[in-house]
């Protein structure tokens, strides 16, 4: 058997000299990034902006919650388009920490709940950082719309 390491672990055990790990992967703090949105009568296909993570920031986890919103509605989470630090621009992405899931009953939901949701991934984004959208789909929505994510910069 193998003893095999991280590359945080690599970094700070194994070099030689050792190497500082990103604040981001290793003794960050935890900050939370909270929307609410009380839907009236909401179109399908409307976009809802509910926050914006900052340059730098790593996803930790999240959660989408709601009310029963109506039958055949959905609701998927991703980002709207942004500028990255590079100044490159980036187009949306609706389903990019969500794909859409039924919401006709009140539920909780995990969003970045994988590698390809964006669990673990670091923002890169200009000084306006990158707007999480939720993305109603499917029938008229009515009720409580709240996403939740977790994630570290300093």
């Amino acid at each position: 058997m193998a003893t095999v390491y991280s590359s945080q672990k690599t970094q700070t055990d194994v070099n030689n000299p050792s190497e500082k790990v990103k604040t981001n992967e290793m003794s960050g703090r935890v900050r939370v990034a909270f929307g609410s949105y009380e839907a009236s009568s909401l179109a399908a296909g409307d976009v809802i902006q509910m926050f914006n993570l900052p340059n730098g920031a790593r996803i930790v986890s999240g959660t989408l919650a709601n009310d029963a919103l109506g039958s055949s509605t959905t609701l998927a989470v991703g980002y709207g388009a942004h500028t990255s630090s590079a100044d490159a621009a980036v187009s949306a992405s609706a389903a990019a920490y969500k794909a859409a899931g039924a919401t006709a009953s009140a539920g909780l939901a995990d969003i970045c709940a994988t590698i390809a949701l964006g669990s673990g991934t670091e923002i890169s984004a200009n000084g306006n950082g990158v707007p999480v959208t939720v993305t109603l789909a499917g029938a008229t929505a009515n009720g409580t719309i709240q996403c939740t994510i977790l994630y570290v910069t300093d």
